[in-house]
């Protein structure tokens, strides 16, 4: 029963359904194996990797990078994502998240680890056929090979679909002529193989290819000069006839923007796991230095203003963290589940994550946001020494900054978020009209008494207030499409509001739901400080839905509309009055008291 429940939940469906205890995967459900595994990565950056920041930030031969990038690989590392007959591994979505967010400490190699295992490998592995799979898939799992993405123009960036790499079949049929240039190609300057996108002839959409470094007419530009992750080889690259064989076309003819689009829903889900890794790295240095730099004759972590900092950085980060591997359960069960019924293993994984997207694309937001909150605060409890080159938040600061360009910007994906829950709910793949028709009477009718007693369990209050802000967006969403109809593509501050309003829900009540299975599996009198964070984050999402919710609410309405709308609003994100400052010390003692991220 319990799984055929996790199966049936729905990409999106969260904003009209609750989530029981049952359905949602938490962190400390992790196996001891998969906890290893964890720890190897762990001890990898620590060992490997941490000891020489400085270097390889400075090698622009990036030799040292394809040394670490081999020891990975020696590891297992590389093929975590790879099943076994090719060489790699063969884990599931959620445990190749962990070895992501263990990998994140490991900055410009992080990245470098990311663009390897994830935009390189993955195309050839979910859309390769067999002769390509067993050609590549064995030396890019073992590091023989480092691999490449290169989708990214001058002209073509979020709009990946108006590249304008051409290709052309030679006149005897056998291979295919590559023109064009790419740009901020990652791992660029010594990959062996590159995923290339260009359009075949007048072709409207792009296609795939494998491409060798070897092949005849690869050039480059030198290494990029970057505000961050300066140890990250990033390379524009010249295709100038350059003769790729046919069989080394991925996938189908003109199939190459349903793979970007594909593999870059996997990127963002797994970058919001790597950002993870980095907060927790920054928010133990901070802890650090808290209790060793002393003023005014007290450690740093005495002062409340640094607990407040530490409080809400720690917050954050296991909010997000609550919500990232909730979403990663639900891509693996619904893997399960279209195996189950007869889908291959790739075709089973791509349709997983895709059903998914739109909580992939409010992870890397939220995600990101939380990583650059938490570098920012990390520098401000390190005072001056916070903006020198000799402490490590310097080059966190830095290297935290290109996450909300990855995979997509940001404001892209937010746009990306709320567009697919239109168009699912256009579809009727989501039941969104009925319920938000349901809001638009609620708001002009009496206050029901009975209003969550079917709602049990420690947070059951809670609960009904999870529920009035899923209707807070139905109802500013609702009145918002009444009011614009298709228009609504063209208001994009209004969409991206409403974006944020998801997303704070979404996160809200995984960060609950996560307590409350704590609090089933370590009892209620253990949790204080768990429980201290689910309540912060719940009161900080209701102020969220009701500010940007307001904001779009007064971009449309006017008069009698308007004031009926603030008042639904003002109803839908109500809260019971909580000692958030007090809330926030239990928190920042926890963190204080271990001296790194508590959990």
């Amino acid at each position: 029963m319990e799984t055929a429940s996790k199966i049936n939940v729905k990409g999106g469906g969260f904003l009209i359904e609750d989530l029981s205890p049952a359905q949602m995967f938490i962190p400390e459900e992790f196996t001891e194996e998969q906890r290893m595994i964890e720890q190897t990565c762990k001890d990898f950056i620590r060992t490997e990797i941490q000891p020489q920041l400085d270097a390889i930030d400075a090698d622009k031969s990036n030799q040292i990078m394809v040394s670490l990038l081999d020891k990975a690989g020696a590891l297992g590392l590389l093929g975590t994502s790879v099943p076994t007959e090719y060489g790699g591994f063969g884990m599931d979505f959620n445990t190749s998240m962990l070895v992501a967010e263990a990998c994140g400490t490991g900055h410009s190699f992080a990245v470098a680890f990311s663009a390897h295992t994830g935009i390189g490998i993955l195309p050839i592995l979910y859309y390769g056929d067999e002769a390509q799979k067993r050609n590549y898939l064995p030396k890019l799992a073992d590091g023989r090979w480092k691999a490449a993405y290169c989708l990214t123009e001058p002209d073509s960036g979020s709009d990946a679909n108006a590249a304008k790499t051409k290709a052309s079949l030679t006149e005897d049929g056998n291979h295919y002529r590559i023109n064009g240039q790419k740009m901020w190609i990652t791992n660029g300057g010594f990959a062996d193989v590159f995923i290339v996108f260009a359009k075949i002839d007048q072709d409207k959409n792009l296609t795939a290819f494998i491409v060798e470094r070897d092949f005849p007419g690869i050039s480059m530009n030198e290494e990029e000069r970057k505000m961050g992750i300066k140890g990250s080889s990033t390379r524009q690259i010249f295709f100038n006839d350059c003769l790729v064989p046919k069989e080394n076309l991925l996938y189908i003819r003109e199939g190459g923007f349903k793979i970007a689009v594909n593999i870059l829903n996997i990127g963002r889900i797994k970058l919001a796991a790597a950002v993870l890794g980095g907060a927790k790295g920054v928010i133990d240095q901070a802890l650090q230095y808290a209790n060793e730099r002393k003023q005014f004759g007290k450690s740093l972590h005495e002062f409340g203003a640094i607990q407040h900092k530490i409080a809400e950085m720690v917050l954050r980060t296991f909010a997000s963290e609550s919500a990232c591997y909730r979403a990663g359960q639900n891509i693996d069960d619904a893997i399960a589940g279209l195996k189950a019924q007869g889908m291959n293993d790739a075709e089973a994984k791509l349709k997983g994550v895709e059903q998914f997207a739109i909580e992939c694309a409010m992870m890397k937001v939220h995600g990101s946001e939380v990583l650059d909150f938490v570098v920012d605060e990390g520098v401000q409890i390190y005072g001056g020494m916070g903006f020198s080159a000799e402490a490590p938040m310097e080059r966190a600061y830095r290297d935290a900054r290109i996450n909300r360009i990855f995979e997509g910007t940001n404001e892209i994906n937010r746009l990306l978020a709320i567009g697919t829950v239109l168009k699912r709910a256009m579809k009727g793949e989501l039941n969104l009209m009925e319920p938000a028709m349901a809001v638009g009477k609620e708001i002009l009718a009496v206050p029901n008494a009975s209003e969550g007693s079917d709602l049990e369990g420690p947070f059951a209050k809670e609960r009904q207030v999870l529920r009035n802000l899923k209707k807070a967006i139905l109802l500013v969403a609702g009145a918002a499409l009444k009011q614009y109809g298709p228009a609504i593509e063209q208001e994009q501050e209004s969409l991206m509001a409403i974006s944020d309003m998801m997303t704070e829900v979404y996160v809200a009540e995984s960060t609950l739901v996560r307590v409350e299975k704590r609090m089933e599996k370590f009892g209620e009198d253990a949790e204080q400080v768990s429980k201290a964070l689910a309540m912060l984050y719940l009161h900080k999402a209701c102020h969220t839905l009701e500010q940007s919710g307001r904001e779009v609410v007064l971009g449309y309405a006017k008069g009698d509309e308007l004031n009926v709308l603030l008042l639904g609003l003002k109803r839908f994100t109500k809260i019971a009055p909580y000692n958030l400052i007090a809330a926030r010390r239990i928190v920042a003692e926890a963190a204080i008291l271990k001296k790194s991220y508590p959990f």
